[in-house]
């Protein structure tokens, strides 16, 4: 209860904050003009191969850190294995 209690303020006034900047300016036309500028067919068709070359290098860089950690994991648990064995621990498990 104590955390809400200070985390519910804290989102209320961040969210206060910040909707002035959510909001359009009217000020300006209307153009369709983002922060980066005009989106000509060249900077769509760029965007979309960085997209599309950015999803499988993530997952191929993800999935090699992982097999690393579960390469790590099994090595210490054979070390584990090893060392229980050495010291003469002759009851493994079970019934």
């Amino acid at each position: 209860m104590r955390r809400l209690s200070l985390i519910l303020p804290a989102a209320v006034t961040t969210s206060l904050l910040l909707a002035p900047a959510a909001l359009a300016d009217t000020q300006e036309p209307l153009s369709g003009e983002g922060l980066y500028g005009a989106a000509n067919d060249k900077v769509v068709t760029t965007a979309g191969f960085i997209v599309i070359a950015f999803f499988p290098l993530f997952i191929l860089t993800m999935s090699l850190i992982q097999w690393r950690l579960e390469k790590r994991k099994e090595a210490r648990k054979a070390a584990a294995k090893r060392l229980k064995s050495a010291a003469g621990d002759h009851w493994q498990a079970g019934w």
